[in-house]
């Protein structure tokens, strides 16, 4: 159950598919040369298999506990967060007016992979205090930003995004949380929170809630929600907290994985008193919000990375010494591990051509945004188009790969005691949280896939298609996903691009993971092992992913076949 961080490969990743050398001769990123990345990407693999990994087993076993309002971790939590900030590491893509280091975001895409494969519950907090920060520094006004940045840069204050009601998952314009004006500029906000991963703790000074919520008279839907900064502690005047405010997390949910991560129940004004102050203009806090759940969403499918690492690692060292059965067609009949059975390695092959694609994937989007930040709008629209794939993809994978982790585990993958149980458990949420990936497939063919008329996705398909065009399996997938591209433009209906988004969208998210890998093959620092594993990702992945294109282009009227009645038996 050790980790060990796949430096060499996120190396390779980082210089190659996020192009971290021409990010760095950008006059904004210049201070990344290499040898800073390289110092970085090390530094940070072993503060998370030092003090994050270890933690990561009595976090499944104890998890989160509430207790008179309060909640707390298993020992150990606080002082590896408390490390994790006095390191700077939470800070590595902050904006350095308010302290941070003012490096691309793929470098802290890197700090959150590492942490998330070391424990992926406990790298939760982190991550959700990412996400506020972007809301905060796009949408707050310059006094928020005065007051509320520089700490959570920091990570001395974490933060949270609370979007989910009971009667409101979704369909967030279902959402019936008030804010009333106060008459001095703040807002008394009112009402119930679900599912708000690390909603309360006691490893920050203060946690800075976001919070949505109507304003009196907001329009119905979605277009009537205003965004709130909400924290825990009111502000003293020398911006340290003081008087605690009138919100409390009211219980903890009962979860299949990620136990180590609190996710609560938070009550919002129970005696009319919890005070929180607009970001951004009134009616327009879902496009606040969905700056936050952009960053988050990438982020989440780099669990899908983390948990199909640990897997792998897991499973491999397993496979190696399991003593089991002898090798078949073979003279000696002496026992052999399990690695020397062509089924557990077809298995393992699989499980690490799975997650060095998204791990390509993963640092090939991250470019894109580092680019769309310099102002590059061609590398933004592309960012905005790949997040969905990678979110959903990514995050398929690590379910996919954590189970074949199980699955050469044998019978002990079944007990909990091997610790590749949790590996499953731990993965299954990210599918689900910030938008599941139906939503995701469904925002690619609704919204991405509109960019300029259908040309932005279509223009990275074509390169795909050239640049892969001596790899004849990458080259037809690329021009499958440009035909259902094409027909969802011009001939399908909303229903049939909605009943074909999912296939699509793994199509999609396979060819630019199987081109990503070709261009680490054809750079050479990986050696044998990445042309290996490429080659595998080309002619099975992708073989597999060609297979989609009937269940793309199918359209609705098979899924209407039955009515609800009869559908649901």
């Amino acid at each position: 159950m050790t980790f060990t961080a796949p430096t060499a490969d996120q190396l390779l990743a980082i210089r190659v598919n996020a192009g971290i050398e021409d990010l760095a001769g950008h006059d904004r990123f210049s201070s990344a040369s290499f040898d800073l990345v390289e110092a970085i990407v090390e530094g940070i693999g072993q503060f998370a298999a030092g003090e994050f990994a270890p933690l990561n087993w009595i976090g499944d076993r104890e998890g989160a506990k509430l207790a008179n309002g309060t909640v707390s971790l298993p020992a150990g939590f606080d002082a590896a967060y408390k490390a994790y900030v006095e390191q700077g590491w939470n800070a590595i893509s902050g904006d350095l007016a308010y302290g941070g280091q003012g490096l691309p975001f793929t470098l802290a895409a890197n700090v959150l992979e590492n942490l998330g494969a070391a424990n992926m519950a406990f790298s939760l907090l982190p991550m959700l205090t990412v996400g506020a920060i972007e809301a905060l520094a796009h949408h707050g006004s310059d006094q928020q930003k005065a007051t509320y940045l520089a700490r959570l840069i920091s990570g001395e204050w974490s933060g949270t995004m609370n979007l989910t009601e009971p009667q409101a998952g979704s369909d967030v314009g279902a959402l019936r949380t008030s804010a009333t004006p106060r008459g001095d500029g703040t807002y008394s906000i009112k009402g119930t929170k679900i599912f708000i991963t690390w909603g309360e703790h006691d490893l920050a000074a203060n946690v800075i809630h976001l919070v949505l919520a109507r304003t009196p008279g907001a329009p119905a839907g979605s277009r009537g929600i205003s965004l709130f900064v909400v924290p825990k502690y009111h502000l003293a005047g020398d911006g340290s907290p003081g008087p605690r405010n009138d919100l409390r997390c009211v219980s903890l949910e009962h979860k299949l994985g990620i136990m180590a991560s609190p996710t609560c129940v938070m009550s919002f004004g129970d005696n009319d008193q919890c005070i929180g102050e607009l970001v951004g203009r009134e009616n327009e806090g879902l496009k606040a919000m969905f700056t936050m759940m952009n960053s988050a969403r990438i982020n989440v499918g780099s669990q899908g990375v983390q948990i199909a690492e640990r897997a792998l690692q897991q499973a491999a060292l397993f496979a190696a010494e399991r003593v089991q059965g002898v090798r078949a067609g073979s003279p000696d009949k002496s026992p052999v591990a399990i690695i020397e059975h062509p089924d557990v390695r077809r298995m393992l092959m699989r499980m690490r051509a799975l997650t060095e694609g998204a791990r390509a994937l993963l640092y090939y989007t991250s470019g894109q945004v580092d680019r769309g930040a310099l102002g590059i709008e061609a590398a933004q629209a592309r960012a905005d188009c790949l997040v969905p794939m990678l979110k959903a993809w990514g995050t398929d994978i690590g379910c996919e790969v954590a189970g074949l982790g199980v699955q050469i585990h044998g019978g002990m993958g079944f007990i909990e005691e091997t610790g590749a149980a949790q590996h499953l458990r731990d993965a299954r949420i990210a599918p689900i949280y910030e938008g599941t990936n139906g939503i995701q497939a469904a925002d690619l063919v609704t919204r991405k896939l509109g960019y300029e008329g259908g040309g932005v996705v279509t223009a990275l398909l074509a390169e795909i298609a050239r640049d892969c065009a001596a790899v004849p399996e990458l080259a037809s997938l690329a021009e499958d996903c440009r035909a259902v591209a094409s027909w969802m433009i011009e001939s399908a209906s909303l229903d049939d691009r909605l009943a074909g988004s999912v296939p699509f969208c793994t199509m999609c998210a396979v060819a630019v993971a199987g081109w990503q890998l070709q261009r680490q093959a054809r750079d050479g620092a990986g050696g044998a092992a990445k042309a290996a594993v490429a080659d595998y990702f080309a002619r099975i992945v992708a073989g597999e992913a060609r297979g989609l294109k009937g269940s793309a282009m199918a359209g609705a009227a098979g899924l209407y076949a039955l009515d609800s009645g009869a559908l649901a038996g």
